[in-house]
């Protein structure tokens, strides 16, 4: 039976328990709000996909130079013309057979799932929030290798050198708005997949540049690429935060943070790779859909082909190759 004085005690214990809470919760708040401010690029209070792609692309590394790269993968078992070629047109049109662009794809989507499986897992340890300090760099770090993978595949598949400046540090809005379709495909949501079949087949037709700068700033593409920057918007806050409210999460091969983890990289570049094997500028034989078609014609008429945000339903079923 329980004395006075251990239900005095029992009494003080719980006080002590809820103030330890209370610190713990502003603790937690701070940190969340040091997050906030070192990710948000425009200024808007909250953490969106423009500003992880306008800081990812200033960390050394993530830019990729087009002909480099394509240098790079060919001088091996390609004469200097074959490469010329393929650096001036497409891989494709170049004469390089697509069974031999796939193997480099699959070899540029291992290697940079490798890099992936290296970054910390801060997210996931315990102690969640008082390891704050390291998200961003996490984030970065993920969301950097898949820019570069995207980036890499974009051009094996024939599209052009993305807009930057001359230091490959800074984007222009529709080459933000472009890597946010990719990343669209990637996550498998609706309406990407022939977005970017459409702006392919725009490439293939040699629809004028500012056309194709207007339908990704204002016309035929944006509904859609603020619907999946919306979309990543919400996902962006659950994935950095869902680690600082949980006291220790098991580290099962590199848990980055809710929903971007090593194991979700590797998907989410065969969808997107699997879209670009099969466009204008990548197969000669490509039959274009009413869809494709449809993205064609708005963008020569400059009109808007408007995109239900409720219809975005990402799908994040593991359809990318076995290794």
């Amino acid at each position: 039976m329980k004395t006075k004085k251990d239900k005095t005690k029992t009494v003080f214990e719980v006080k002590k328990e809820k103030n330890t809470d209370s610190q713990d919760k502003n603790a937690i708040i701070k940190a969340k709000d040091a997050v906030i401010r070192s990710l948000d690029q425009n200024g808007n209070g909250t953490i969106d996909i423009e500003d992880i792609i306008v800081l990812t692309i200033k960390t050394p590394g993530v830019h990729i130079t087009r002909a480099n790269f394509l240098k790079k993968e060919l001088f091996k078992n390609y004469p200097q013309e074959v490469i010329n070629k393929a650096i001036a047109t497409t891989p494709a049109q170049a004469g390089i057979p697509a069974a031999e662009i796939d193997k480099i794809a699959d070899e540029v989507i291992k290697f940079e799932r490798n890099c992936v499986s290296g970054i910390s897992a801060a997210l996931g340890a315990p102690g969640g929030w008082a390891m704050a300090a390291t998200i961003p760099a996490d984030i970065i770090q993920y969301y950097g290798y898949t820019l570069r993978a995207t980036q890499k595949l974009l051009y094996l598949y024939g599209f052009p050198e993305i807009d930057s400046n001359e230091d490959g540090l800074q984007l222009d809005s529709q080459t933000v708005n472009q890597i946010i379709l990719c990343l669209g495909v990637m996550n498998g949501v609706a309406g990407a997949n022939n977005a970017i079949k459409g702006m392919a087949k725009a490439l293939a037709v040699g629809v004028e540049k500012k056309l194709l700068n207007a339908a990704l700033t204002k016309g035929t593409f944006y509904p859609l690429v603020k619907a999946i920057a919306k979309w990543f918007g919400i996902k962006m806050t659950k994935t950095i935060f869902a680690g600082f409210f949980k006291k220790a999460i098991p580290i099962v091969g590199g848990v980055v943070g809710g929903g971007i983890t090593f194991f979700s990289f590797k998907p989410c570049c065969y969808r997107l790779k699997n879209v670009l094997q099969d466009t204008m500028l990548s197969n000669p034989d490509h039959k274009s859909s009413a869809e494709e078609d449809e993205f064609l014609k708005s963008i020569n008429e400059e009109t808007i082909i408007d995109v239900d945000y409720n219809e975005i339903d990402p799908d994040y079923e593991d359809d990318g190759e076995e290794e």
